[in-house]
């Protein structure tokens, strides 16, 4: 059974948005389900600091040793921040998904239409 915290929201793309203590900023990554679905995550393509993106669109990319999987952004905004410890060590989204394998900030600039509570993404992913 797949972890999902509560205090988290969640796409049906199976990204997860942690409010951060930033104004408009949310901290991303991928859940719980999306890294056990992966299989040993190899690399990241991290998106760039100062890349605007579109809800719904792909902002990255992470290969593990079964295949290669689009990461896409759940808010519209700025990438403000990336995980650069990612670069040398991804597996950390296998082994803290939520917490060390986060993957990028961003800074929203539309409001988030589409999130899950984690009700409803343990739901789908049931």
């Amino acid at each position: 059974m797949s972890s999902v915290p509560s205090n988290l929201q969640y796409t049906k793309e199976h990204e997860w948005v942690a409010e951060t203590t930033g104004e408009n900023i949310v901290r991303v990554g991928i859940t719980d389900f999306a890294q056990d679905a992966l299989g040993d995550i190899v690399y990241i393509q991290l998106p760039k600091v100062g890349e605007s993106v579109t809800a719904g669109s792909v902002c990255g990319e992470v290969e593990s040793t079964k295949s290669v999987s689009e990461i896409f952004a759940p808010v519209t905004g700025t990438i403000v921040a990336v995980n650069s410890d990612l670069d040398s060590a991804p597996e950390a989204i296998n082994s803290d998904p939520y917490g060390s394998g986060w993957i990028a900030e961003i800074q929203i600039s539309a409001p988030a239409t589409d999130l899950m509570s984690a009700d409803a993404y343990g739901a789908l992913t049931a």
